[in-house]
């Protein structure tokens, strides 16, 4: 009764204040919203150093912290497919080896001595070392983080545990046939042999060694290829002061190169990956998208929000709500910043409505292109990407992550701001256009994971469909690595099955076992933030 009364009370509250016209509404679509508001958040402060490197500066005193990174031009799109999880290696090893002065461990001391926090990090196109520090520690971790930035030691033992660890996430990266999807859907989008596909495997993780950690560092971290960027309580002509002498004497390096062209997308038709022991279809409908800076992006990302904007978007409307199809379904027409992205659609539907939820989600996509946007939808989309556009750029953090972004991939300074005005001026017509250039179902690769057994009719109904192999390649013994690789589980083996047996011998046999009816399952969990 408590809870009502203070729904009650809320409600003539807010009618209150609506004033009298707002009370007699009688259907919530002739409430009148106001003008959304215009603002514009503080940009940081753009340095550019004679050696080329570019710093940005923002000051935000409500909290005593300052939070820093050097985002690094250089990732897993520009090595060899033969060094496949080099990245990864380097991400983690490039912290816990240490620098040459520090081992990792003793990094950890000093760092947690003063609840601060130093990572490093690797993307497809960039390389990452960040800071998080108390104001007043700043002095005493900026030396380490300038430290492990150039002169790390890359520690034999640490690169072993980050190979480990990559090798077990080989051996389980066939398990969920959401991450199998996802996977395999860009490798037909970009094709297998991509630098924006690079997938590692057993020997590619053992060909990988210090020397080569140390020549991708001497490759690509220089400062004509890094951005740096400051945020929290300090005063910027200090903070100007420090970084300009911390970097500007280091001379420049050879540049990034420029973002690969080597995409062949995969044959259109029907691809299926077998996986016999799942009750669901998992399904992706892939095809080549566009770049960013296209002047279409805006109404393509209207049209996007038509289509897979949550449970008002078409597909949600059509696939959930009306034909109980799926829990869930998504698409929209993808875009990078200095490549192209990729058109995705993609469900996961029951094993026995499988081929149904096929031609729904192809009826759905065909019809983007032929169904007339009407008001209403051209309406709800822009207002929900307006009402969210103020969240992008809530903090002064998250502006200069914005900032930082364009200045990274050479797009003017204000496109994010621009974007709003944009966005309201996009018409149904411009979005009929967009659908007929950026949605092409004639050159969409399907990808189908699943149970075919159980579908309710044959994938060949379709057409000729290719069966994608996922076996993961075994190490020969020929390229093992100095550090130990887990051998992937045998599907039975008599030292299993002798464990297992110890295992219920030891809780009371298999009577014991048959009894169990229920059970309660009690665990502590810790997290750091």
């Amino acid at each position: 009764m408590k809870a009502l009364k203070r729904i009650a009370v809320g409600a003539v509250a807010l009618l209150a204040v609506a004033g009298p016209a707002a009370a007699q509404v009688k259907d919530y679509r002739d409430i009148k919203t106001p003008a959304m508001r215009s603002f514009s958040p503080v940009q940081p402060k753009r340095i550019q150093l004679a050696n080329g490197m570019v710093i940005f500066l923002q000051e935000d005193h409500e909290l005593p912290i300052i939070k820093g990174s050097a985002i690094i031009r250089g990732g897993s799109r520009d090595i060899p497919s033969s060094k496949a999880g080099l990245t990864e290696i380097l991400s983690q090893s490039w912290r816990t080896g240490g620098t040459e002065t520090k081992t990792g461990d003793q990094l950890d001391e000093l760092l947690e001595s003063r609840a601060a926090r130093l990572e490093t990090g690797a993307d497809d196109d960039s390389s990452t070392v960040s800071l998080d520090v108390l104001k007043n520690d700043f002095e005493f971790v900026f030396p380490i983080f300038l430290e492990v930035l150039r002169n790390p030691a890359f520690r034999q033992e640490k690169i072993d545990l980050a190979k480990n660890q990559l090798n077990s996430g080989i051996s389980r990266r066939n398990d969920e046939p959401a991450g199998i999807l996802g996977r395999e859907a860009v490798k037909l989008g970009y094709g297998a042999t991509s630098s924006y596909i690079r997938q590692p495997e057993y020997s590619s993780v053992a060909s990988v060694t210090r020397e080569d950690l140390l020549a991708f560092h001497k490759r690509f971290v220089h400062p004509n290829n890094i951005i740096v960027g400051m945020v929290g309580d300090f005063d910027s002509v200090a903070m100007e002061k420090r970084l300009r002498g911390a970097f500007a004497k280091w001379q420049k390096g050879p540049q990034a190169p420029a973002a690969p062209t080597d995409i062949t997308a995969a044959k259109p038709g029907v691809y299926f990956i077998p996986k016999d022991d799942v009750t669901q279809a998992s399904i992706s409908f892939v095809h080549s998208g566009f770049t960013r800076n296209s002047p279409d992006y805006a109404a393509v990302q209207v049209m996007n929000e038509i289509l897979g904007g949550g449970f008002s978007g078409r597909l949600m409307n059509s696939l959930r709500s009306k034909m109980g199809l799926t829990y869930g379904v998504g698409g929209s027409v993808g875009s990078s910043w200095d490549h192209p992205g990729l058109f995705r659609a993609t469900t996961s539907t029951k094993s026995g409505t499988t081929m149904q939820t096929i031609e729904a989600l192809r009826n759905e996509i065909n019809l983007l292109r032929t169904s007339p946007f009407t008001p209403e939808e051209l309406d709800l989309a822009k207002n929900g990407i307006l009402n969210a556009f103020v969240f992008t750029m809530d903090s002064k953090e998250k502006v200069l992550n914005q900032r930082i972004q364009l200045e990274f991939y050479g797009y003017p300074a204000d496109f994010n701001t621009r974007y709003p005005a944009l966005v309201e001026k996009v018409t149904a017509d411009d979005i009929s256009k967009v659908a007929q250039k950026y949605v092409h179902p004639d050159q969409i690769a399907m990808l189908v994971v699943g149970n075919a057994k159980d579908f309710d009719k044959p994938l060949s109904t379709l057409g000729t469909v290719t069966t994608i192999d996922i076996t993961i390649p075994e190490l020969g013994a020929e390229k093992k690595s100095s550090a130990p690789v887990s051998a992937a589980p045998a599907a039975s083996s008599a030292q299993a099955i002798a464990l297992a047996t110890k295992v219920r011998d030891y809780v009371g046999g298999k009577a014991k076992i048959d009894a169990v009816q229920s059970m309660r399952t009690v665990a502590t969990m810790t997290m750091k933030t």
